[in-house]
């Protein structure tokens, strides 16, 4: 899945409209950047300022402003769209994202409910015009980027980012510093990120490998989740409904909560505590022969495979209480319905 988004970030880029593409300087410390349809492309770079460049496309894209300034003491740059209906043919199929935009061009945040009602969609009337942006962000500068409809795209980034959109798939590579992309429906692809990472959609799959620091958090209201060499503190999965495959894992405290969905866990090292829980869907988790937990295991209705031998404590027909290595973790596994495995690294 990471490779088709980030393949279909680049493909974007490219069919993007040729026009001269004027540039913006944002000073300070923080900053944030808003824009209802397009691409952006946020990029690490040199100097002290914050530095956008605003490509307007579409056949009314002559009707677009841009303005910069201060807006609740912030750094602010927004791209101001005349009118209740915007056309981005660009974006996926046939679709439509309604939100609130307020006067300044800003949306989103504390007052989600101020603001005119603005209608993205890729076909029907209004206006048609979009802009595609690329922010260049010097190392540790914190920066907001918010969209309704289009793609992101982050690349070696060294700083606070925070990424929200309403309607777009997100992909980040080489990344350091806190990191957080949210998408209310829309794929996430990370690859190579140094730092607190959070990880949001409503409504699509996450792709995260090699990430260090001392979170990773991913919370998903419908989609699968896929992690990789993922060397962190503290480790989070939760999805309302979907598959969870996190292989190569090395984090001293791990929580997968899943709906509905399987669960495979794959641990390279030690742990302190696992936490594996699913309404509906089977679970199996790969220790190393190193590793030693207390291990409570319980299905309600499922069945409990022993892929090499455990200290057992106590075993009943759907509960097991046994003990590997040293016992000094504990891992606590739970699913309503839905086999249990334990197995060893191939």
């Amino acid at each position: 899945m990471r490779a088709l988004v980030l393949s279909t970030l680049c493909l974007g880029a490219a069919t993007a409209a040729a026009q001269q593409p004027a540039r913006h300087t944002l000073r300070g410390a923080d900053v944030a950047i808003y824009n209802l349809a397009g691409r952006i492309d946020v990029v690490g770079g040199s100097g002290s300022d914050v530095v956008v460049d605003v490509t307007t496309a579409g056949g009314d894209a002559d009707q677009l402003r841009v303005e910069s300034g201060a807006v609740n003491g912030r750094a602010t740059l927004r791209v101001l769209y005349p009118g209740d209906e915007v056309r981005y043919p660009r974006g996926p199929g046939r679709s439509s994202t309604s939100l609130r935009v307020r006067d300044d061009g800003t949306f989103g945040g504390d007052a989600r409910g101020s603001g005119r009602r603005v209608r993205v969609s890729t076909s029907g009337g209004g206006l048609e015009a979009w802009a595609d942006l690329k922010i260049t962000v010097p190392a540790g500068k914190t920066v907001a980027v918010r969209l309704a409809v289009g793609t992101v795209m982050v690349t070696n980034v060294d700083g606070d980012l925070s990424v929200d959109v309403h309607s777009a798939d997100i992909g980040a590579e080489q990344t350091r510093g806190t990191l957080s992309l949210d998408t209310g429906s829309g794929h996430i692809a990370l690859r190579d990120a140094a730092g607190a990472v959070t990880l949001d959609t409503g409504s699509g799959s996450v792709d995260a490998t090699n990430v260090r620091g001392p979170r990773l958090f991913i919370d998903t209201g419908s989609g699968d989740v896929s992690v990789a060499q993922a060397d962190v503190t503290d480790l989070s999965i939760d999805t309302g409904s979907g598959d969870v495959n996190a292989r190569d894992v090395r984090s001293r405290s791990v929580k997968i909560d899943t709906g509905s969905g399987s669960v495979s866990l794959g641990l390279a090292a030690d742990v302190e505590s696992v936490e594996v829980d699913t309404g509906s869907g089977d679970v199996t988790l790969t220790l190393p022969e190193a590793l030693g937990a207390e291990l409570e295991i319980q299905t309600s209705s499922g069945d409990i495979d022993l892929g090499f031998p455990l200290e057992v404590r106590r075993i009943e027909r759907n509960e097991l209480h046994g003990r590997t290595g040293d016992g000094r973790g504990r891992i606590v596994v739970g699913t309503g319905s839905g086999d249990v495995r334990l197995r060893r690294p191939e």
